[in-house]
């Protein structure tokens, strides 16, 4: 006797951030009449990384020709763009500066520019004296311009993926157990002990989403690792007319301490990079023991730790010393002091780590038995959240 089973949707996405979202937006758009459920266990959209970010859409320099990361965020920049006129959401195209402030710098920043050209991005290359064009206060030995950088209000793109989908989205619904059957499809179990049934699941969960990928049954073999970005706002924001980044270090996933004037006219300052105590550990004063547990029962975590222990040295001083990040900050911008930075919220980086503590440099997504896991998708994961939401749904749908 065949048991017959009603299914909640079709696709069971996991996650209410800018990913899980333009997953969703994406599956709908591609086929009409499609069921969608988007669980998110925050009373609202996109309360983690895609809100505690910069705001920046990144243009794709930094980013492996040919990798994920180049190829969405080229395209996703140009993306967001339009979708953000399109429905009225704040955002402007700036352009940034990308400076050199010592000699060792120069070679990576001209690596940058042929990297930016092999991207398909229009660089400009500056002189010292050129970059009071741009940035009046900003000092350095060379730098270059890249002029499709741009800033918008990501939790508004969120909010309106989240209306354009037609998805049924659940807020304040946390994930406790996944019941994944092949022949059958995804039962989830919430923690108000709810049932939810997918066909086929997504799992957009960022910070937990290898959780929830051995939740059900998958095994990732990677963990997340937190690191917190601590930020600053700048009390003088007539010092930055736009946004002004180091030169970064290419053994990091991380782009330094920068200036970024935000859509509401505020100059953001940072972030640094430091093991957060928890997977929402936005200051030092969050420990969860379990979460904290999990990170340094995990080879990768003291491979790191072995590797990078000077620039983790360096990273903690300037997170404990406001007088050691004013000191960082002042390389690019000589006229800051400390009574310049007002403390402000911080961020969470998801960083999927691997066994032998290599840090994922690209966006990770991984496919099981009726499921679809995005396992890295950090910055610029905002930027090309459109392009990352149509590869998903192209998968979620070709499960179904």
């Amino acid at each position: 006797m065949r048991v017959r089973i009603t299914y909640d949707c079709d696709v069971l996405v996991i996650g209410g951030g800018i990913v899980g979202l333009s997953t969703a937006y994406a599956i709908t758009r591609a086929a009409p009449g499609t069921r969608v459920t988007v669980l998110e266990k925050e009373p609202g959209p996109a309360r983690h990384q895609t809100g505690r970010n910069s705001g920046v859409i990144h243009s794709g320099i930094y980013y492996r020709p040919g990798s994920l990361k180049a190829r969405y965020a080229v395209r996703g920049a140009a993306e967001m763009v339009k979708f953000c006129a399109e429905y009225g959401i704040p955002h402007a195209v700036t352009g940034k500066l990308i400076v050199a402030t010592d000699r060792a710098e120069l070679p990576r920043l001209h690596a940058l520019v042929q990297r930016g050209r092999e991207n398909g991005i229009p660089v400009r290359e500056l002189g010292a004296s050129q970059i009071a064009e741009y940035e009046p206060e900003v000092r350095g030995l060379a730098a270059i311009h890249v002029g499709t950088t741009g800033i918008c209000d990501f939790v508004a793109v969120a909010r309106q993926l989240a209306h354009g989908s037609g998805a049924e989205i659940r807020y304040g619904t946390r994930v406790v157990r996944v019941d994944r059957r092949p022949e059958r499809g995804v039962a989830v179990l919430t923690a108000a002990g709810d049932v939810v049934r997918g066909r086929v699941m997504v799992n957009c969960a960022g910070l937990q989403c290898d959780e929830i990928a051995r939740l059900t049954g998958d095994d990732p073999d990677m963990r997340i690792v937190p690191f917190r970005g601590e930020y600053y706002e700048l009390a003088r924001p007539e010092l930055v007319r736009g946004l002004v980044y180091p030169v970064p270090d290419p053994a990091f996933p991380f782009l330094g301490v920068h200036l970024t004037r935000g859509i509401d006219g505020g100059v953001h300052v940072g972030p640094n990079a430091v093991p957060a105590l928890a997977r929402e550990g936005y200051g030092w004063g969050t420990v969860r023991p379990r979460e904290l547990g999990s990170t340094l029962a995990w080879p990768g975590s003291w491979q790191i730790a072995r590797r990078h222990w000077r620039y983790g040295a360096g990273e903690l001083r300037r997170s404990l010393s406001k007088r050691a990040f004013t000191e960082a900050v002042g390389r690019l911008l000589p006229g800051v002091s400390e009574g310049d930075l007002v403390p402000t919220a911080a961020g969470v980086r998801a960083q999927a780590v691997l066994r032998d503590g290599t840090l994922v440099d690209d966006f990770l997504i991984r496919e099981g038995a009726r499921t679809v896991h995005v396992l890295n998708a950090p910055s610029p994961a905002a930027t090309a959240s459109l392009p990352i939401g149509r590869e998903v749904a192209r998968r979620a749908l070709t499960a179904l």
